[in-house]
């Protein structure tokens, strides 16, 4: 993957109304996430990270060896339907509120892109400092999660092209946090090829 201009510190969303999904040239179901990929599709290093129930950002941390930061630029009310998310969303009752980040290293270099819907009435309970990682606030919150990967892409977005200062098409996925048994929060995250120089190629549709 070839790299674009350096990113801008912020990316322009025209009034944070809408969010950043790739327009897929491959997809797959759930099915397709239990049984993983073929490895000239979807090498076994990114494998770990798309199709794994661990932490994300913990393992970005221990890819770069720094610190995953957030930058949140989206924290919206969307009600409780609309909003062109996953089907999934349905799981997760409403009204939502939907937040939008940056996954980067402490030094600035931006690692994933990530939306989340959660239950507006909620999700204080859940994200008391808003800044943080997800995993870093559920983790003092000692809250046990089952993180249920429901679909993965392969796809372009332009907006993120510029974002990450990388040519696409990129690798997303989509997932449910249940927690004592319900859901929590639908995810949707975009990793960037960057990650590339620490997992070594991805593999192509």
């Amino acid at each position: 993957m070839n790299a674009l201009a350096s990113a801008p510190s912020v990316l322009p969303i025209s009034q944070q109304t809408h969010w950043h999904s790739l327009t897929p040239l491959w997809q797959g179901d759930k099915a397709v996430v239990q049984q993983g990929l073929p490895h000239d599709q979807l090498s076994p290093a990114w494998q770990i990270l798309m199709l794994g129930d661990g932490s994300p950002t913990r393992h970005l941390q221990l890819l770069t060896r720094e610190p995953t930061e957030v930058d949140v630029i989206d924290m919206s009310p969307v009600g409780s339907k609309g909003d062109a998310a996953p089907s999934q969303i349905e799981e997760v009752p409403g009204p939502h509120l939907r937040r939008q980040v940056w996954l980067r290293t402490a030094s600035g270099q931006r690692l994933a892109y990530a939306t989340s819907w959660w239950e507006a009435s909620h999700v204080d309970e859940y994200l008391e400092n808003r800044e943080l990682p997800i995993w870093a606030s559920l983790a003092k919150l000692r809250t046990e999660l089952y993180r249920d990967i429901q679909g993965i892409e392969f796809g372009h977005s332009a907006a993120l092209e510029k974002a990450f200062a990388q040519k696409g098409p990129f690798w997303g996925r989509h997932y449910l946090f249940w927690h004592h048994g319900k859901p929590l929060t639908l995810i949707y995250e975009v990793f960037s090829p960057y990650l590339i120089r620490y997992l070594g190629p991805m593999g192509s549709v």
